[in-house]
């Protein structure tokens, strides 16, 4: 009597019974996800934004467009510790300096189309104090004009100096407010940091409702490297 296990058919059974599995056939079904730098930041897209475009969501700023120098430094700077917001500090503990680069280079690459303008509560007075100083700052009290570094256009200057364009008023109050106080630093000297701190609470409230309520220009990208002369040193700006 042959043995069932020895016979030619057990295995041709075997193998055939393998081959018509429920199992097997679910697998070939399940799919991958793509192995992309486009796929693997859909994990950020939650907060800013499938393109990086931004959301309606105050605090989530919108990164798509601005320099690549600017984006690797804020990355750099969540990883590090020197910008404290625990989601961030946590997602990029870990992530090597290559593959941030990778992912400011993909998000300063995109030009999604701008989100609707959040309207506006501020009062004239105030829309009025905030373009002053955007446009030509307070010499009395050392605050030079924003556009002086970011642009007529607000957009920014390549490599490191980011667009203002686009952001929530309550996120450009909040950030201005963290380099006041010394909770958002930057590489000596620190520029943004002497700059708001030389801003009144009205001038940072001011200042944050006119950016907000700018469109974003047709071609948001920043002006190259050298276009325009820097009023103050900063550290996170290459000479």
């Amino acid at each position: 009597m042959v043995r069932r296990e020895s016979s030619p058919w057990f295995g041709a059974t075997v193998l055939l019974s393998l081959a018509l599995s429920p199992l097997d056939g679910l697998a070939q079904q399940t799919q991958r996800a793509p192995d992309t730098i486009e796929a693997r930041l859909l994990a950020c897209a939650a907060c800013h934004g499938r393109q990086g475009e931004g959301t309606n969501n105050d605090y989530f700023p919108r990164l798509a467009g601005k320099p690549a120098g600017y984006l690797m430094n804020q990355l750099v700077a969540f990883r590090d510790g020197r910008r404290r917001y625990s989601p961030m500090n946590y997602l990029l503990e870990y992530i090597p300096d290559p593959y941030l680069q990778k992912m400011a280079d993909h998000f300063s690459a995109l030009r999604p189309p701008p989100a609707p303008e959040a309207p506006t509560d501020a009062s004239p007075a105030v829309l009025a104090r905030g373009r002053t100083l955007v446009s030509d700052g307070d010499p009395a009290h050392g605050v030079p004009p924003c556009s002086r570094c970011h642009g007529s256009a607000l957009t920014g200057m390549e490599p490191a100096i980011p667009g203002l364009v686009g952001l929530h008023a309550s996120y450009i109050s909040a950030q201005l407010g963290a380099f006041r106080y010394g909770t958002r630093t930057a590489k000596e000297p620190d520029c943004m940091q002497l700059v708001a701190a030389s801003l009144t609470e009205a001038d940072v409230t001011a200042v944050a409702a006119w950016l907000a309520a700018q469109p974003i220009p047709a071609d948001p990208s920043p002006v190259g490297q050298g276009t325009l002369a820097m009023p103050l040193a900063c550290g996170s700006e290459p000479n």
